[in-house]
């Protein structure tokens, strides 16, 4: 007799003398009203998995050229590119790694992972200390984010998928606005190091301890999965990861359209993210106005995204992809323009940013999610997180490269043209699908 079943988080069909009692679904009910103490809870832990990262924002290039002697752009920028792609690849393990372990699991292994890395930062004896730190880092980011945010969308159900991934991106990115704040405020009183790496030791415990009393969802993925029919092609499991990665890469035309706005999102944060402290340094502006400006930009992003998440759920998701990418290209040009005032220039291209990312970042995940069966949407979300994120080592990689050869402000302009460019493709790719 074969039945259907949910082992650690994946939909299966397999013999009822050799599959495991599903999880109960007994008194399970989706909704983000109806979970959310287990929602909320999850909210937190993204904003201390938010604040570990936000650690870097303001001091980590400046600790290159001021600390280490780096000279060259590349040679600086390449703690972002280690960052990015460990972050992408354990994004696309992640969503494998849903089919053996429960996300409760993965989520805990991210955590602990990212013990080294404020001590790392505080006192490594050299630059590649930090670039190692950034490996581990990237590890726990990729894990402990797309835990949580496969866990919200789990919980909620696929009516309120955009306001849940706003909610979740809005608490992890206004925690790296505000931690670059503080650590642009400590910085300028206490010197580059270690203070300010330090205070991440409290958003460890924080993340780890809260992590502990989370309860996994598999029960609510199973009985999402009760209400769908089985995925086709590829076996009784549906499409395998393998060809799920194809899918999501290139031959669905609207999964498409949102991995490549997400890939030039992320070239876009990874560029600036290197590049806006060197260049608003060189025209005169200390750290703690640095500071201000790296914090701006995701506090915005943090927050815009909570109407932003609504709004997809009720307009649809392309409008806003398309509208949040343009607008990003302008802040860039904005940036350039106003440079003979930098302050001016920094705030006002931080602010367009953040808004233009707030409209892009949930209705991306949505959108992919929409699109992906339940029961390899983690998968999806894995390889749609993977592109994503390959965009930071992209753009550290172009920014290097390019400031090297042609200048910074060379490389801003060149992604301000990029992110123009993937809001026309979005445009022209991505669909909406109705609400359920």
């Amino acid at each position: 007799m074969v039945v259907r079943g949910h082992e650690n988080g994946r939909d299966s069909e397999m013999t009822q003398t050799a599959t495991p009692a599903p999880p109960s679904t007994d008194g399970v009910r989706l909704g983000l009203r109806e979970n959310r103490a287990q929602f909320v809870l999850l909210v937190v832990v993204t904003a201390a998995v938010g604040a570990l990262v936000g650690l870097e924002r303001t001091t980590v290039p400046l600790i290159g050229t001021e600390v280490f002697g780096l000279a060259g752009n590349l040679a600086v920028f390449s703690f972002i590119i280690a960052f990015g792609l460990a972050k992408a690849l354990t994004n696309l393990a992640a969503g494998a790694l849903t089919a053996r372990f429960r996300r409760r699991q993965l989520l805990l292994a991210g955590w602990l992972v990212g013990v080294p890395v404020p001590f790392v930062l505080a006192w490594a004896p050299s630059w590649w200390w930090i670039v190692a730190a950034n490996v581990l880092l990237g590890v726990n980011q990729g894990l402990t984010w797309s835990m949580t945010v496969n866990m919200k969308i789990d919980l909620v159900g696929p009516a309120r998928r955009g306001l849940a991934t706003g909610l979740n991106e809005a608490a992890g990115y206004v925690a790296v606005g505000a931690t670059a704040l503080l650590t642009g405020y400590l910085a300028t009183h206490h010197g580059l190091r270690p203070v300010p790496e330090l205070v991440g030791v409290v958003f460890l415990a924080a993340g780890l301890g809260l992590s502990l009393l989370a309860k996994d969802t598999a029960a609510h993925l199973a009985l999402e999965l009760s209400r769908h029919p089985a995925p086709g092609g590829g076996g009784p499991d549906g499409p395998s990861f393998r060809k799920t990665f194809a899918l999501t890469s290139w031959r669905d035309r609207s999964l498409r359209g949102a991995g490549q706005a997400g890939l030039v999102n992320n070239l876009n944060d990874g560029l600036t993210w290197g590049v806006f402290p060197l260049l608003f340094a060189d025209h005169g502006l200390g750290i703690a106005a640095i500071g201000l400006i790296k914090g701006i930009y995701p506090l915005l992003w943090g927050v815009g995204q909570i109407p932003a998440g609504h709004l997809a759920d009720r307009v649809g998701r392309k409008p806003l992809v398309v509208t949040g990418m343009l607008v990003q290209a302008a802040a860039l040009l904005l940036a350039l323009a106003l440079l003979g005032t930098p302050l001016l220039a920094g705030v006002l291209s931080a602010v367009g940013l953040g808004l233009g990312t707030a409209l892009v970042y949930p209705a991306l995940i949505a959108s992919v999610s929409d699109h992906a069966h339940p029961a390899r949407r983690a998968h999806a979300l894995g390889t749609y997180r993977f592109w994503r994120d390959v965009g930071y080592a992209a753009g550290a990689l172009v920014a290097g490269v390019l400031a090297d050869a042609l200048g910074l402000d060379a490389t801003v302009l060149a992604a301000a043209v990029l992110t123009a460019l993937s809001g026309l493709l979005a445009a022209r790719w991505m669909t909406d699908r109705p609400r359920p």
